[in-house]
């Protein structure tokens, strides 16, 4: 199988640079499977675990948001955060969680209040899913 060229980063680093086989990323709407050849797109990104698939390994990192171009040269990744999922603290999380509830409850416009419901949804998604 042809490479797929993959970029993968964050605010604070460079986390990932070289070829991959396949990306599993949590796409705003919906899941995607990036493979070498892939059609050109961008696409924002939800909080989820982007799975990294080389040499027979599967390598899941958790993000907070962010961005993913597929382009002519490969896949480029740009998170607002992204931890590897062993290092993913599930207290802070909760406290996300937390925060965002307070949020909601707290917001007197109705625009606001449904842009922080669906991100709490989102959050919640990603609580359950890193619970498995």
């Amino acid at each position: 199988m042809a490479a797929l060229h993959f970029e993968f980063v964050s605010p604070e680093s460079v986390l990932f640079s070289g070829d991959v086989d396949q990306v599993d990323l949590p796409g705003a709407e919906g899941d995607l499977g990036i493979l070498p050849g892939h059609a050109p797109m961008v696409t924002a990104l939800r909080p989820g675990i982007v799975t990294i698939f080389r040499d027979s390994r599967r390598d899941p990192v958790v993000v907070i948001g962010g961005f993913a171009e597929v382009g002519p040269t490969g896949l480029t990744v740009l998170a607002d955060r992204a931890v590897a999922r062993g290092d993913f603290d599930m207290a802070t999380l909760a406290a996300e969680i937390k925060d965002a509830e307070e949020d909601v409850a707290d917001s007197r416009d109705d625009h606001a209040r449904d842009k922080l419901a669906r991100h709490l949804d989102q959050l919640k998604s990603l609580q359950a899913a890193l619970a498995q």
